[in-house]
């Protein structure tokens, strides 16, 4: 049971956020929640652009405010660092490329006593500043790029989920799940809530929490993130099996199909038809989607089909070398 107003500690884990932590920080300290029951503590993976410089300017005056360091570098390492110096009974995630409303904490607080749940989380708006980082941030929030991830594609619905991004937990579900994988570089979260789960912790999906997540620029700078999410959801399924969708597996198996179909192809024109077909649906699916999202903004349709593209073949392909890598590390729970 949370008292009235419970004390919250919101953690920031970053590394080489200069250009975003400025307002990510800002609007962290800009809640509406009692000043004197919010702490935040940023924990800097040794960042080598203008990060820490940038938080100490924005943070100059407030003694709530601590800057931690991370030495290893990756969330995982961060968020445990954080979770040890913590006061609060109330944990708040909130990342560097991430802004959240004036309202958030006090909106997470009050799902948390009112329904009884264990973490709670929103919508998250990806959103760009340039027409590239739009289209990308399109391609993000709809179904046929991340398929039905609720928290990035649904809007105002409240429901019970698997998984949250910038969640807020009780300190006692934190408390049962212990800490975060250190193994894990990416996909963290998803573990993390899954454990939660399976604990018998309630997550919920609020339609009144949101916030916006700066995507990636650049096709390039998306390609690596996904095939890193992609890469990490192996290792992430060798410890809990039970874990992963059928959406996550997808991407994987579109590109499988279409590397082998091309080496079959070499030796019978049957399998030289049946890949050029799938090649053409997949295609022909991304247009049509390409279509469908662009009419906000017609000048993203010759970017969203690379957009699309890039999501599934980064994660796919990160998830077979991921199978690769991690061949012999199936019964290392």
């Amino acid at each position: 049971m949370l008292l009235a107003t419970p004390r919250v500690t919101v953690i920031m884990p970053i590394r080489n956020e200069a250009a975003f932590i400025g307002r990510s920080l800002g609007a962290v300290l800009a809640q509406d929640y009692p000043h004197d029951l919010l702490d935040v503590l940023v924990v800097d993976g040794r960042s080598t652009d203008k990060t820490r410089e940038v938080v100490c300017s924005v943070a100059n005056g407030y003694t709530r405010v601590r800057l931690l360091d991370n030495p290893a570098g990756i969330v995982a390492t961060g968020l445990n660092l954080a979770l040890k110096e913590a006061r609060g009974d109330v944990i708040v995630r909130v990342d560097g490329h991430c802004e959240v409303p004036p309202h958030y904490v006090r909106t997470c607080v009050k799902h948390l006593d009112e329904d009884k749940v264990d973490g709670v989380g929103g919508a998250v708006r990806t959103v760009g500043d340039t027409l590239t980082a739009r289209a990308i941030a399109t391609a993000m929030s709809c179904q046929f790029g991340v398929g039905n991830s609720a928290f990035r594609t649904t809007r105002g619905v409240s429901q019970l989920t698997d998984t949250v991004a910038f969640p807020a937990y009780t300190r006692a579900a934190i408390a049962r799940a212990g800490p975060y994988d250190e193994e894990l570089v990416r996909n963290q979260d998803d573990e993390y809530n899954y454990r939660l789960r399976s604990l018998g912790a309630r997550i919920l999906l609020a339609g009144d929490v949101e916030s916006i997540y700066h995507g990636r620029a650049s096709l390039r700078r998306l390609f690596r993130q996904y095939f890193e999410y992609g890469y990490w959801k192996v290792r992430v399924m060798q410890k809990h099996p039970r874990q992963m969708r059928a959406r996550q597996a997808a991407p994987a198996l579109l590109v499988l199909s279409l590397a082998l179909g091309a080496l079959l192809s070499l030796l019978s024109p049957l399998a030289a038809y049946a890949t050029a077909l799938l090649l053409l649906t997949y295609l022909t699916a991304t247009a049509a989607a390409s279509v469908a999202q662009a009419r906000t903004d017609w000048r993203m349709l010759p970017i969203l089909p690379l957009a699309f593209i890039g999501l599934h073949v980064a994660y796919g392909l990160g998830f077979l070398t991921g199978l690769v890598a991690f061949w012999r590390r199936w019964r290392s729970h």
